[in-house]
């Protein structure tokens, strides 16, 4: 800090100091900074589950798992036995109308017509499967 003495004038009148005095603004301005950070809640980075408690049910059905495989020449496989579009249709309507529908598992091969494949799928989704999976996706990658 510094202090203004006085001038170098042998004059007895005090020269107008034109700087403004910054130190009181800048306690405010601390006294402002402390209180903020001491009121600021603290922030806990935690979230708060309610786990169920005890053993969890045992689940004794095996899914069923069907497998659909079309082949390079477009050929669709219910089970490793070929089948058109009527049986693949009524295949599937029966499957749909189990009380434990089975896992479908669609493995197209990379060559066959994407038609078919859709086809599978549409029809699948017209009657009311809902465990669809695509097996064999990795060979699409390029």
């Amino acid at each position: 800090m510094s202090m203004n003495v006085g001038s170098g004038s042998g004059s007895g009148d005090p020269e107008v100091m034109m700087d403004i005095n910054t130190t009181p603004l800048i306690d405010v301005m601390l006294v402002l900074l402390v209180m903020l950070i001491i009121t600021i809640p603290i922030q806990l980075h935690a979230v708060n589950l309610e786990m169920p408690v005890g053993a969890p049910p045992t689940n004794n059905i095996k899914p069923e798992k069907i497998q659909i495989d079309i082949d390079e020449k477009s050929t669709v496989y219910w089970q490793g036995l070929p089948v058109s579009g009527a049986e693949l249709d009524q295949k599937m309507t029966e499957v749909s109308q189990l009380p434990f529908q089975p896992e479908v598992h669609i493995r197209p091969n990379k060559a066959s017509e994407y038609a078919v494949f859709a086809n599978v799928l549409s029809t699948s989704k017209r009657k009311g499967l809902t465990k669809m999976a695509v097996i064999g996706s990795e060979q699409f990658v390029q």
